[in-house]
């Protein structure tokens, strides 16, 4: 099927972007990635070094005639957000991505596509494999585990990089010229817990929420959708009063992905099943009059299950886990008062973990403003510590400052408008973007963000448009052909 792939233009893009969904590259696994990267550079004879902390840097001369222009850096990131449906069968670890074109869109085979930000990285090693296209001297910069922390941009030393211009391929609408984005914080909660034996009447079930949207929880975290634990979570906490109890929950993963599936075993006594069945009803014919118009693919089942689990959890500490995920803030916590909008603050409450004792809930907290970043996460400890769990805040990273005034991004409106013969949109994103971490070692560096048309990134649903990249390619090399000379 990725044959089909390699027919679109333009093809030196959709070549390159097939080879690379060939490798596997998990965010925290890419060393067969940064292999890859680097045997590329190094057959094009080019400067190619890996940094200490797994990041590629390509240098490429500048065409001739370009001598004096700025110096250009072109970054993207070499992981990928790996989610897959229930019923897909696939390693991420060892398979390449099973790629089809649709209705002008390239999508996957029940898996994320890696568009985000195979797409950024694919034009990248298209331009420094040119011979035809002019450009200034460029920094090609392939960075490493962006979507689970930032950590390639975070350990990228100062001094490294000499360009004055960074272009990050890594948004998602090819009419948008991003200038600014947001920080975050990973938001960790974890207990342990007494587990009691089971009652001698003890019947068990499973209950499953599946087939809600998912997406990206920086840029669609205001749209609304079904998140799966809190969904869960809604329903165990209703079915406590016919005597539910937890024995598992399962529920979400990726951090930066709004959880679209949740699994639970619970038990009830006997004389409660039929309880258990009305209510459960009730709850699940609820939820879906609210979602039906957003989330048109949401199943809720409840079903016996064939085996009793071992043990369940004890009484107290599931009253209290599960109201504290009742009370987490999940979604917008406060939108800019400064910029139309755009979302200031979120929290995604992206992993639920229940199981042999031991309980986690994972989240991700967003904001371009620090101080309501914090105060969201405070929050949220606030509200987990009430449940006797230790709260324990990673990965922090700062937001991305728009820069209204900077010569580059004149540049990139006016190259926009001459190609595109509109206004690009100019705006800062909920997202997280690396251009804040790497302001931060290169300050003074004039820095935007811009990319082809992806949708549903960090889901199943992640598809790429064909008509976009060729906009987005045609764009790229207008912008490299203008940059001003260097005096």
């Amino acid at each position: 099927m990725n044959e089909a792939i390699r027919g679109l233009t333009p093809t030196a893009v959709w070549n390159h972007f097939a080879d690379l969904n060939a490798v596997p590259r998990p965010s925290k696994k890419e060393q067969k990635v940064i292999a890859f990267i680097k045997d590329f550079g190094a057959k094009l004879g080019l400067e190619t070094t890996e940094d200490a902390v797994g990041n590629v840097i390509i240098r490429k001369p500048a065409s001739p005639g370009m001598e004096n222009r700025v110096g250009v850096i072109l970054q993207s990131h070499l992981d990928m957000v790996h989610q897959k449906n229930a019923d897909t069968d696939f390693n991420f670890d060892t398979q390449g991505i099973d790629m089809v074109v649709e209705d002008g869109w390239v999508k996957a085979k029940g898996t994320t596509l890696g568009a985000d930000n195979g797409l950024g990285v694919a034009t990248i090693m298209a331009i420094l494999e040119s011979t035809d296209i002019p450009h200034p001297t460029l920094e090609a910069l392939f960075t490493i585990d962006e979507e689970t922390g930032m950590t390639g941009a975070l350990g990228l030393k100062g001094g490294l990089l000499k360009g004055r211009y960074l272009l990050n391929l890594d948004t998602e609408d090819d009419d948008e010229l991003t200038i600014g984005c947001a920080g975050g914080v990973d938001v960790t909660a974890e207990r342990t817990y007494i587990q009691e034996n089971l009652p001698a009447d003890a019947v068990a079930y499973r209950i499953t929420v599946k087939g809600l949207r998912g997406g990206h929880s920086g840029m669609e975290i205001h749209l609304g959708f079904g998140n799966a634990n809190k969904l869960m979570n809604r329903l165990l906490s209703g079915l406590e009063k016919v005597g539910l109890r937890v024995a598992e929950i399962n529920g979400g993963g990726l951090r930066n992905a709004i959880p679209r599936e949740s699994f639970a075993v619970v038990i009830v006594p006997q004389e409660q099943t039929a309880a258990l069945q009305q209510n459960f009803d009730n709850l699940a014919s609820e939820i879906d009059a609210e979602f039906t118009s957003l989330e048109p693919g949401l199943v809720i089942e409840l079903e016996k299950a064939t085996d009793l689990p071992d043990k369940v959890m004890e009484t107290e500490a599931q009253a209290k886990l599960l109201k504290a995920i009742y009370t987490a803030h999940n979604g917008v916590y406060r939108m800019s008062p400064d910029i139309a909008d755009l979302v200031e603050t979120s929290n995604n409450l992206a992993q639920v973990v229940v199981k042999d004792g031991k309980a986690r809930i994972a989240s991700l907290t967003r904001s371009s403003v620090e101080s309501s970043k914090w105060d969201l996460a405070g929050a949220l400890k606030a509200a987990f510590e009430l449940a006797e769990a230790t709260v324990s805040f990673t990965s922090a990273y700062p937001g991305w400052a728009p820069d209204v005034h900077s010569p580059l991004l004149k540049l990139a409106r006016e190259t926009y408008m001459k190609q595109n013969h509109e206004e690009p949109k100019v705006l800062a994103c909920h997202a997280g973007l690396e251009c804040g971490i790497l302001g931060a070692n290169y300050p003074g560096m004039n820095m935007i963000s811009f990319g082809p048309t992806i949708k549903g990134a960090h889901s199943p649903e992640e598809r790429a448009s064909v008509a976009s990249v060729q906009k987005f390619w045609k764009y790229v090399l207008q912008l490299l052909k203008d940059i001003p000379s260097a005096d």
